[in-house]
Formats: structure tokens, C-alpha cells, sequence
């Protein structure tokens, strides 16, 4: 079992930043290039008990732009809507480019009713959100890591994203779903997530947060750093996150 999730924790982290290094890659360079994942911070919730409402919540938690998807998010939510009113949406982030509007426009010619807007939250009251939250969709064109993916991890929300966004391991652990950016495929995922048991999402958060605490938290990502200090001064070897062109 070790070496199996060892295997599933590089190939994660790998794929977490092979992206940017590839695009370092596409310019010519050809400097060594150390892989190490942004760190997490890991929330004590042992004083935040979940949230309920009278209907259960899909969250979207991001800014409001373009490359952010919620286009197919809207459109799905829709067919959501007619078939489960016990779930209600909420989208929550600061705008950009007056996306806001255009997606509240969007709403309401597709005769949503079930779909809560929130501007930028932060703090405490994001924690909040986050436990009030049965699920997480980021529909996203492009992501180099999607930190909210790793937040709503952390707080226990099971995850629908893209692969657009490097998460393969929200399959790999268990605790969400990695998808094509394809109305037809989220719509699919999305009937999955909302007809699951409350008990059933609850646990794969659960998976979720125990990924991001083993792998993510701050004071691995630090000892990734001293290695590759110390190559760097050579006074320690050549780091094994380290990738090389000779």
C-alpha cells in the first residue's frame, strides 16, 4: 500500500506543475527546473461543524472571469435545477471584466431560481462557505495549480474540475471527479454528484482533506525548499523533484 500511494503522490505532484514547466520548455530554456506544489493551509475545523441549510449547496469559489467556465456551469445547472430542488447553487468570487453581469444576465435567460451570487469573501466567512458546501464545481479552461480546488479539498468538499486544471488525483484518491471542459460530460458528472447521499460526499471530502494534509501541507513543501537549497550550494545532492535537460 506505501509504494502504491508513494506512486500516486509523485505522479499528483508531478502533474501539478509539469504544466508551467513545460511552457518553460516550449521557450528554449533549458535550465534545470525544480517541481515543488504550492503549499496549503490546512484549516482546524474542529470548531467549524458543517453548515446545513434547507437544501443542499454545490459551490463555485473562484474569480468571476472567463477562463473560469461558469458558461457550462450555468447551462448544466439548469437541467440540475429541474431535477433535484433540494440542491441550490452558489457562486462566490470578486469580478473581473464585468463577467459578473454577464453571467447574471445568462441566469436569468436560462429561468434559474435556485442560484445564490456572493461577491468576494475572505477569512472566516470563506471557511464558512466552504462548510455550508456539499460540493465544489470549477468548470476552468486553464488552471497551473487551482488553489480552490486545494481549499475546498482542505475543508472536506469532494471536487468536480477539469483537466484543464492539473488534479488528477481527485480520481486517484477518491474524493471528486476530473473531467473534459464538455457540457455534455459535466452534465453527466453533475446528475452523479447531486443524486449521491449526503453521507457519501461527506466521505469523499474526507479522502479529500486527508490527500491535501499528507501532501500539501506547509511544512513538507518547506523541506522540498532546503533540499533544493542545499543543491543549490552545493552542499546536498541533486534533489529528486529536480528536472534536467543533460
Amino acid at each position: 500500500w506505501f509504494e502504491d500511494a508513494h506512486l500516486a503522490q509523485a505522479a499528483c505532484l508531478r502533474a501539478t506543475a509539469e504544466m508551467e514547466a513545460e511552457h518553460f520548455r516550449s521557450f528554449g530554456l533549458t535550465n534545470p527546473i525544480a517541481i515543488v506544489p504550492n503549499g496549503v493551509d490546512i484549516p482546524d475545523l474542529s470548531g467549524v461543524p458543517r453548515s446545513r441549510g434547507p437544501r443542499r449547496r454545490a459551490l463555485f469559489l473562484s474569480r468571476i472571469h472567463p477562463k473560469k467556465g461558469l458558461p457550462y456551469l450555468l447551462k448544466v445547472w439548469a437541467v440540475i435545477e429541474a431535477q433535484h430542488p433540494d440542491w441550490e447553487l452558489v457562486i462566490a468570487g470578486p469580478d473581473e471584466v464585468g463577467h459578473t453581469a454577464e453571467m447574471q444576465a445568462l441566469a436569468r435567460r436560462l429561468g434559474l431560481k435556485r442560484v445564490i451570487w456572493q461577491g468576494a469573501i475572505y477569512g472566516a466567512e470563506k471557511t464558512t462557505l466552504y462548510r455550508s458546501a456539499d460540493l465544489f464545481v470549477l468548470p476552468t479552461h486553464a488552471e497551473n495549480f487551482g488553489l480552490v480546488v486545494a481549499e475546498a479539498l482542505a475543508h472536506e468538499v469532494p471536487v468536480i474540475t477539469t483537466r484543464n486544471a492539473p488534479w488528477a488525483g481527485l480520481e486517484t484518491h477518491g474524493c471528486g471527479w476530473w473531467i473534459d471542459l464538455d457540457e455534455a460530460q459535466l452534465q453527466e458528472t453533475l446528475v452523479d454528484a447531486v443524486a449521491r447521499p449526503r453521507a457519501s460526499l461527506a466521505d469523499m471530502g474526507a479522502r479529500g482533506r486527508a490527500w491535501i494534509a499528507r501532501d500539501f501541507r506547509w511544512d513538507g513543501v518547506a523541506e522540498r525548499m532546503l533540499e533544493l537549497y542545499a543543491w543549490v550550494t552545493e552542499s546536498g545532492p541533486l534533489p529528486r523533484f529536480v528536472h534536467r535537460t543533460d
